[in-house]
């Protein structure tokens, strides 16, 4: 039975962990209005579960890392109630921010479940110092590694899209919510750019809201639509992002050895896998949102930007061992663009980051609570 017990808990960590982080990757597919939120969940969710295989093989220093070894003793890490209390704070966090719509870091409420249910599991025995180096650093430079990487990059990348003589074109849509044919539009750059829904009949005069004029590239680059380039590479980047989350966070839950008693550990990463993509399928939308559409407007090629420094920073993160978070890296850069563009939303800003403050405190006393009960046991 407490096998058992484990094991649900450790599925439900993946479970919260897939529906609070699964859209991080693809969040600036749908901000942008480069394709619908279904179609970007869908993405999404497929890559995440190729990077929880691929996890299998590439990232075991991360297993190393949130197994308890060196920061509690190891007869504490291996107990039962250490272990669940430890599931139990993850788990409950992140799924109390899902329900809010804050996009939270699962690795900073592993951080602070360890940390709660060390101080009753383990006391004056708690390895303090490991924290600061494997777990606290990366932590806190990651989102503004992001920020300032993303701010000059996007800088560059426009300086090159104005040289080569690429041009932006807009579409307002002007008329009733209703459906007319993408040929009712004069310019041919505009057509269909607004959707459906807001296609306008001509001679029409009621104007839209702003968020349904979309910008798009006019021109090539190497021979290509300047356009379909940037749509690729985006659909790419969101992929990669996506990749990158399911690599860097499945050995995260893996680690906590709930699965890996009962299961062999191909297995149980397979395991945490399907229950991650099934948490991102359900529970996703207030996060996606929040990521997508509060933090800053974005066009195609901001959004790409931020993108690019995301996948960049969690793959090369997942290659060394180090915890970083793809929600802080992602909030960074997509929060990088927003100031560069005049966008940001400092209001929303603020209130992630006080999300962020407060996860390690919640469930580290979480944690510490599900470690004095589960004792008694």
């Amino acid at each position: 039975m407490i096998v058992a017990a484990l094991v649900l808990l450790t599925l439900f960590v993946a479970y919260a962990n897939g529906a609070n982080d699964n859209f991080k990757g693809v969040a600036t597919l749908y901000g942008s209005s480069t394709t619908t939120f279904r179609a970007a969940l869908l993405l999404g969710t497929a890559a995440t579960f190729a990077g929880c295989i691929a996890s299998v093989f590439l990232a075991e220093e991360l297993v190393k890392a949130f197994s308890g070894k060196g920061l509690v003793p190891d007869a504490v890490a291996a107990s039962p109630a250490f272990l669940g209390a430890v599931a139990s704070g993850a788990a409950a966090t992140v799924m109390l921010a899902t329900v809010l719509g804050f996009p939270i870091s699962t690795t900073h409420a592993l951080t602070g479940a360890l940390v709660g249910a060390g101080l009753v599991g383990a006391g004056d025995a708690l390895n303090l110092s490991v924290l600061g180096k494997a777990f606290f650093l990366p932590l806190l430079l990651s989102p503004a590694l992001s920020l300032l990487l993303t701010m000059p990059l996007y800088r560059m990348a426009k300086s090159f899209v104005d040289r080569t003589g690429i041009e932006r074109q807009s579409c307002v849509c002007v008329g009733p919510r209703k459906f007319v044919p993408a040929a009712a539009f004069a310019a041919p750059a505009c057509a269909g750019a607004c959707g459906p829904e807001c296609a306008p009949p001509p001679l029409s005069v009621t104007l839209a809201t702003v968020d349904e004029c979309v910008q798009k590239y006019d021109g090539r680059l190497l021979g290509i639509s300047a356009q379909g380039l940037v749509d690729g590479l985006h659909y790419l980047s969101g992929a990669a992002v996506s990749f990158a989350r399911g690599l860097n966070d499945t050995p995260k839950s893996v680690a906590l050895r709930l699965t890996v008693r009962a299961l062999e550990i191909h297995v149980s990463m397979i395991a945490i896998a399907a229950a991650m993509a099934l948490g991102g399928l359900v529970n996703a939308r207030k996060v996606a949102e929040t990521m997508s559409k509060r933090i800053s407007r974005m066009n195609d090629g901001q959004a790409l930007t931020a993108n690019l420094v995301t996948a960049f920073m969690v793959i090369g993160a997942s290659r060394f061992g180090m915890p970083v978070s793809t929600t802080h890296v992602s909030v960074g850069a997509i929060s990088g663009i927003g100031l560069v563009n005049g966008s940001a939303d400092r209001s929303v800003i603020g209130s992630i980051l006080m999300s962020w403050l407060l996860t390690l405190p919640i469930a580290a006393a979480i944690a510490a609570l599900s470690h004095a009960l589960l004792a008694t046991m």
